[in-house]
C-alpha cells in the first residue's frame, strides 16, 4: 500500500515538473517574441532614419533658406539613434515624425522638387518603410499583449514571479498623431 501511494506521489510529482517546465517554456518563447517584435520594428525605424539624410538634401537644393526645418529633422534622427528603451524611441519617433511633416511642409511650397524624379523615388521609399513600420508596430504590440496576458494568468502569473519575468511596453502612438487628419481644398 505504500508503495502505491509513493507511485501516486511521485507520478503527481513528474506531472507538476512538465507542467511547470511547460509552463516556463511558453514564458520564454513569449519574451522572445516580444523581443524578437521589438527588433523588427528597429530594423524599420533604422531604414526610415537612413532614408531622412537624402531626402533633407533633396530638399535642400530647393529650399536652402529652411535652415530651421533642416535642423530639427536632423536632430530628430539623431535622437532615434540614441533611443534605448520603448518609450525613449516612442518620443523620438514622434519628434521625427513632427520633423518630417514640417519637411513635407516645404516641400509643399516648390512644385518643382514635388516633381523632382528623385524626391519622388525618396518619398515612395518613404511610403513603403512607414507601412513596414505600422505593420511591425502592430505585430511587437500583439505579441507584448501575448506575453502580458501570460504574465498575469494563474498559474503562469506565479512562474513568471519566481523567475522574475518582467512586462514589456507597448508601442503607442503621440496623442498628436491621434488627432483627426485636416483636408483642405
Amino acid at each position: 500500500m505504500t508503495a502505491i501511494i509513493l507511485l501516486v506521489l511521485a507520478a503527481i510529482a513528474v506531472i507538476l515538473a512538465f507542467v511547470l517546465i511547460g509552463i516556463y517554456n511558453r514564458l520564454v518563447v513569449l519574451r522572445n517574441r516580444c523581443e524578437n517584435g521589438w527588433a523588427q520594428v528597429d530594423v524599420q525605424l533604422k531604414k526610415r532614419a537612413d532614408l531622412v539624410p537624402n531626402l533633407v538634401e533633396t530638399v535642400k537644393g530647393y529650399a536652402s533658406h529652411e535652415k530651421g526645418v533642416f535642423e530639427a529633422v536632423t536632430k530628430a534622427r539623431a535622437s532615434i539613434m540614441n533611443a534605448g528603451s520603448v518609450s525613449d524611441m516612442q518620443t523620438a519617433q514622434n519628434g521625427l515624425t513632427s520633423a518630417l511633416k514640417s519637411l513635407f511642409a516645404v516641400v509643399e511650397a516648390y512644385p518643382q522638387l514635388k516633381a523632382d524624379s528623385q524626391f519622388i523615388m525618396l518619398q515612395e521609399q518613404l511610403d513603403g518603410i512607414e507601412s513596414k513600420i505600422a505593420y511591425a508596430r502592430q505585430f511587437y504590440n500583439d505579441t507584448v499583449m501575448s506575453y502580458l496576458n501570460s504574465l498575469q494568468i494563474f498559474p503562469t502569473n506565479i512562474i513568471a514571479g519566481m523567475f522574475n519575468f518582467k512586462a514589456k511596453e507597448y508601442f503607442q502612438i503621440a496623442e498628436a498623431e491621434k488627432e483627426p487628419v485636416k483636408v483642405k481644398f
